[in-house]
C-alpha cells in the first residue's frame, strides 16, 4: 500500500475511470462513483460525453472561499438536467447541501438533484427540494429526460438565492468537512 494523503481512504491500488479512461486511486468511495457512472451510461443510456465528472465549484460565504468537487453533472440537449453527489453515510443529512450545490453551479436550477451513498439514492425535484424517488434504479435516464425535458423549468437563480445556497453549501460541505479531506481546497 502506498503513502496516503487522506488516511480515511484506503488506497487499494489504481483503477481506470469509466468515463474518461484516466487512472485514479482505487478507493471504496471511487468504486461507488464508478458504479454510478456505469449506471448512468449502461442503464440510463446517456453517452459518456453527456456526463461531466469531478467538476470543480467555488463556494463563497461572505469573505470565505473554497473549491470543492461535484461528482456528476448530467447534460441533455445543452443543459445540465441532473446533479449527482456521492457521500458515504446518511442521505438525509446531505439533502440540503446537495440541493444548495444545484443552485450555485449553473445560473439556473438544475431540475434533478441526486444524493447517493452508492447503496441507495434520494432523487429530489430541484425546484421544490422534495424527494420524488429513491433507489439507485431510479437515477436519471435518457428516456425520462426526453419525456420530461419540456416540463423542466430551469428557473434562473437570483442573487439572493445564490447567496443563501452558497452559504448553506459552505457551512455543510466546507465547514463540516473532515480536516484531511483532499477534495476541498480553502482559498485565502
Amino acid at each position: 500500500m502506498e503513502n496516503q494523503s487522506n488516511p480515511h481512504h484506503l488506497v487499494l491500488g489504481k483503477l481506470k475511470d469509466f468515463l474518461t479512461g484516466s487512472v485514479l486511486a482505487d478507493t471504496l468511495d471511487e468504486r461507488y462513483r464508478q458504479k454510478i457512472a456505469k449506471n448512468l451510461v449502461i442503464d440510463g443510456k446517456f453517452e459518456k460525453t453527456d456526463i461531466e465528472s469531478n467538476t470543480t465549484l467555488e463556494v463563497i460565504a461572505g469573505q470565505k472561499k473554497a473549491v470543492l468537487k461535484i461528482d456528476f453533472l448530467v447534460n441533455f440537449q445543452g443543459k445540465a438536467i441532473a446533479l449527482i453527489n456521492f457521500a458515504p453515510g446518511s442521505l438525509v443529512t446531505r439533502r440540503l447541501s446537495t440541493l444548495a450545490l444545484s443552485r450555485i453551479i449553473k445560473p439556473y436550477q438544475i431540475p434533478i438533484v441526486v444524493i447517493t451513498n452508492g447503496e441507495d439514492a434520494e432523487i429530489l425535484e430541484g425546484d421544490s427540494g422534495k424527494v420524488i424517488s429513491t433507489g439507485l434504479e431510479n437515477l436519471p435516464d435518457r428516456e425520462k429526460a426526453e419525456k420530461n425535458m419540456a416540463s423542466f423549468s430551469f428557473k434562473p437563480i437570483n442573487n439572493t438565492m445564490f447567496d443563501q445556497a452558497s452559504r448553506i453549501a459552505y457551512a455543510c460541505e466546507i465547514d463540516d468537512a473532515c480536516p484531511c479531506d483532499s477534495d476541498i481546497c480553502m482559498i485565502e
